[in-house]
C-alpha cells in the first residue's frame, strides 16, 4: 500500500510538473507577416539555434507584392514553416507567388523551397550554389536535420535546385512594374550570396550577409571578402534592410557597420595570434570581446567563429588586409 501510494504521489507530482511546464512554455509562434514598407513584408525568426521546439524558425524571409504577383525571398527552415508563410501571403493577397529568390543555400533558408515549387513558383538562385547542392556535405546536413529537427524536417524534405541560376552580374526581375534587383555579393558568408534590392523603395533583403542584433555565423566563410561586400552595401545606403537574422533594420548604416566591425575584430585579433604563433586558447582568452558579448548567441557562436578565423588567418600567414582596418 505504501509503495502504491508513493507511486501514485510520484505520478501526480510528475503530471503536475508536466502540466505546469506545458502552461509555462510559450506556444509556438509560426511565421507572421510583418509590414516593412508599402507592399513589402517579412517573417522574423527566433534568435536561437534550430530545435524541434522552434521548428527551425530561426531565419528571416520576406515577400514583395506587385500587381502581377508575388516575389518571395527565402523559404525558411522546414516545409511546415513554408506552408505557414504561404498561408500568410495568401491572407494578404490572392495573387500567386511567381518567384522565390534564394539568398544562399543554408538549411534554415531553403528547406521550405519544395512547398513554393509545388505551388507553381520558379526558384532563382546563384549558380555558385550548385557545387554545394551536389556535395556530400549538403546530404549529410539534410540527414542530420531529419534527425535533429524531426518531425518538421523528415524523409520527405529534399534539396531543391533553382529553376534559374544567375551569374556574376546584376539580374533584374521586373514584375508588375517593380524592378527587383538580384545582386551577387559572394563569396562572403557563402560563395552564392545574393542580396535583393528594391531601388524604387530603398529596401534591401540582405540574406546572411548581415545579422542584426546577434552574432553572425561565420563558419568557413571568406571573411575578408565578406567585409568588402558589406562595404559595398554601405555604399548603396539602403533606407531599410531586412536581414537574414534579427529584427528589421530602420537604421541600416549602424547595423551594417556593427556586423562589419565584428568580422574585422575577429580577423585582427586572430590574425595577430596566428602571426605570433600564439595558441588559440590563449589568444581567445586575452581578446577583448566586450563590445559584442551581450549580443544574442555570443556564447553559442563566438568561440567557433574565432577558431575558424584563427585557422583561416593561420593559412594566410596571419596577414591582415586593408578591409580589417578601422575606417
Amino acid at each position: 500500500m505504501f509503495h502504491a501510494s508513493c507511486r501514485s504521489l510520484a505520478g501526480l507530482v510528475l503530471a503536475l510538473g508536466v502540466a505546469t511546464g506545458a502552461l509555462a512554455a510559450p506556444a509556438f509562434e509560426g511565421p507572421k507577416a510583418l509590414p516593412a514598407a508599402e507592399g513589402v513584408w517579412y517573417f522574423q525568426g527566433a534568435a536561437a539555434l534550430g530545435t524541434p521546439a522552434n521548428r527551425n524558425f530561426i531565419s528571416n524571409a520576406g515577400f514583395v507584392v506587385t500587381p502581377d504577383g508575388v516575389v518571395v525571398v527565402d523559404a525558411l527552415g522546414s516545409p511546415a514553416l513554408a506552408q505557414a508563410a504561404l498561408a500568410e501571403i495568401r491572407r494578404i493577397t490572392p495573387l500567386p507567388v511567381r518567384y522565390v529568390v534564394v539568398t544562399h543555400y543554408h538549411a534554415d533558408h531553403i528547406y521550405g523551397l519544395q512547398v513554393y515549387q509545388a505551388a507553381g513558383a520558379r526558384i532563382v538562385g546563384h549558380g555558385a550554389a550548385r557545387e554545394y547542392l551536389n556535395s556530400e556535405s549538403a546530404q549529410l546536413r539534410l540527414q542530420a536535420s531529419r534527425s535533429e529537427l524531426a518531425p518538421w524536417v523528415d524523409a520527405d524534405t529534399r534539396l531543391v535546385p533553382a529553376d534559374r541560376w544567375v551569374g556574376s552580374g546584376d539580374t533584374v526581375l521586373t514584375l508588375g512594374g517593380e524592378d527587383i534587383v538580384l545582386r551577387p555579393v559572394g563569396p562572403a558568408h557563402t560563395p552564392e550570396d545574393l542580396v535583393v534590392w528594391l531601388p524604387r523603395r530603398g529596401v534591401m533583403f540582405s540574406g546572411d550577409l548581415f545579422f542584426r542584433g546577434r552574432i553572425p555565423f561565420v563558419g568557413q566563410a571568406d571573411s575578408r571578402r565578406w567585409i568588402a561586400s558589406l562595404d559595398r552595401l554601405i555604399e548603396v545606403r539602403p533606407s531599410l534592410v531586412v536581414p537574414g537574422h534579427g529584427p528589421l533594420s530602420r537604421e541600416p548604416m549602424a547595423d551594417l557597420v556593427l556586423t562589419r566591425d565584428y568580422l574585422r575584430h575577429l580577423r585582427r585579433s586572430m590574425g595577430a595570434a596566428a602571426r605570433n604563433l600564439e595558441p588559440f586558447d590563449e589568444a581567445y582568452a586575452r581578446t577583448d570581446w566586450s563590445r559584442f558579448e551581450a549580443l544574442p548567441l555570443f556564447k553559442a557562436a563566438n568561440r567557433m567563429n574565432a577558431y575558424n578565423t584563427y585557422l583561416l588567418m593561420e593559412q594566410a600567414g596571419g596577414e591582415a588586409s586593408s578591409e580589417d582596418a578601422d575606417k
